[in-house]
């Protein structure tokens, strides 16, 4: 049991009482995910922190008549968490929605907590988000509506066991939906990217991300999202692109004094290939509430863009972007209904929707290098298969003319082989050269035994035993 649940008994009555510390009850844990999750929105809901953090509570108390009693039940630890962040400083309310929702953000010192919670610098925190509930917060609420479409919380089935068949059958469907991207650490919302100034003190001329997500792991090193619910026209839009432009251009120097893009001393990316590395990528979610149709918007903002985003044609069958800012659209109705996996996302100069990770990337270029590959690599195998075949057939000649022992018929060894080929002039002769090594063996034995028969048979020889063989010719004064 987390101390902050203990309880402790009253000096007079002996009754239970929670710690004084966190009045609510709340654990150290849920208390960590409200952190995180408000660190990173700002301002929220306690129905959003539900669902990001506890998603599986979304099919809970589905007893309860009303909507209202079930979203209370629902959200009831969370709530009890903010109480208490609330009583330690951490956590305030922030005004209420139009339906009547109360908004929660975090005080300075609960963005230094939650800038703990999920291993940040405090200067990455942004500002605490007071105030927002007084306008009607609808452009931070669609940037959280965006955050739980890209991100898609994965629910833990396993707290849901003892609920009905058909509540569990609906959460298994929402499980093995196609995953999002990243974990709320992998989510920054209100990002200065300043063109001027520095990323503490941002100058003139800068971009603000609704969202950036660092997600590698998905494929998605880094990707800024802006948000529209539909009231700003194109050439605003466009205003906000050239921004982002001169913020992906910006080169800072880094401790070797070589310059590089200044986003890259925050964020890390993959190098791309020579020639070919565009800026991080940018996604525009069209929330249809404003006024303005975003398929008309869409098309203008295109135009007005076109010398940011549009890559360079190849015959190779491919763009490329170097230097380019990839531009890609998608409607907040699809996105929350298909996700990051969805074909529901547009590219601007491209005439299909497809997946986010196609949207952002270079397909083309992939299935060019992929084909490259491929033919390479079946050359290769060509190219190796032709060196063992040219191989093969010189070991099949060679055996052909490997040298066949005139005595058994056995084929010579390498080694006999080797021994019986010419030299050169000083080196001895090969007496056998036509026998194998055993027969060349036994054929210098009965060479020598012959020899030596034929000693034994030699009249001659035992005179000079007699005489004292043959060696008393050398002895001094002899013959």
């Amino acid at each position: 049991m987390s101390p902050a649940n203990m309880m402790v008994l009253r000096p007079s009555s002996g009754e239970p009482v929670k710690r004084e510390e966190n009045p609510a009850g709340s654990s150290n844990n849920l208390r960590g995910d409200v952190l995180r999750v408000l660190g990173v929105l700002k301002v929220a809901t306690v129905e959003q922190i539900q669902q990001i953090s506890a998603p599986h509570m979304s099919y809970r108390h589905t007893d309860k008549e009303k909507p209202s009693e079930r979203k209370q039940a629902r959200t009831a630890s969370h709530t009890g968490a903010l109480s208490d962040l609330r009583k330690h400083g951490l956590a305030e309310n922030g005004g209420r929605l139009p339906g009547g929702d109360t908004l929660r953000n975090l005080t300075p010192m609960g963005l230094k907590a939650a800038a703990r919670e999920l291993g940040r610098p405090v200067g990455e925190m942004g500002d605490p988000a007071r105030g927002a509930g007084r306008t009607g917060a609808s452009h931070p609420m669609t940037v959280n509506e965006a955050v739980l479409a890209l991100l898609r919380p994965k629910l833990n089935l396993s707290e849901l066991a003892g609920e009905p068949a058909d509540v569990r059958a609906a959460a298994q469907a929402a499980f093995d939906a196609p995953a999002g991207l990243g974990t709320i650490a992998s989510y920054a919302t209100e990002v200065a990217l300043p063109a001027t100034g520095t990323w503490a003190n941002p100058g003139k001329g800068g971009a603000q991300a609704d969202i950036v997500i660092t997600a590698p792991e998905g494929g998605v090193p880094l990707l800024f999202v802006e948000i529209d619910n539909c009231f700003e026209s194109a050439q605003v839009l466009a205003a906000k692109i050239d921004k982002y432009m001169r913020f992906c251009q910006r080169k800072v120097k880094d401790t070797g004094a070589k310059e590089r893009p200044m986003w890259r001393t925050r964020w890390w990316v993959p190098d791309g290939r020579h020639s070919d590395q565009p800026h991080p990528p940018l996604l525009l979610v069209f929330n249809r509430i404003g006024p303005r149709n975003p398929n008309t918007v869409i098309a203008q903002l295109a135009e007005l863009t076109e010398r940011h985003w549009k890559g360079t044609w190849y015959d190779a069958g491919f763009h490329m972007y170097d230097g380019k800012l990839p531009i890609v659209v998608t409607g907040m109705k699809q996105l929350q209904e298909h996700g990051p996996a969805g074909a529901v996302f547009r590219r601007f100069g491209r005439p299909h929707n497809q997946t986010l990770l196609e949207a952002i990337g270079n397909p083309r270029r992939e299935a060019h290098d992929a084909r490259k590959q491929a033919e390479y690599a079946a050359r290769q195998r060509e190219h190796k298969e032709e060196l063992r075949r040219i191989a093969a057939q010189h070991k099949a000649e060679r055996e052909a003319s490997r040298p066949v022992c005139a005595d058994c018929g056995t084929r010579f060894t390498d080694e006999r082989w080797k021994a019986v080929e010419p030299t050169g002039w000083g080196a001895p002769r090969e007496t056998h050269p036509h026998l194998c090594g055993d027969c060349k063996q036994r054929a210098v034995t009965a060479e020598r035994q012959a020899e030596h028969e034929h000693q034994e048979h030699d009249p001659a020889v035992p005179e000079q035993r007699a005489e004292g063989g043959w060696l008393s010719r050398f002895r001094p004064g002899a013959g």
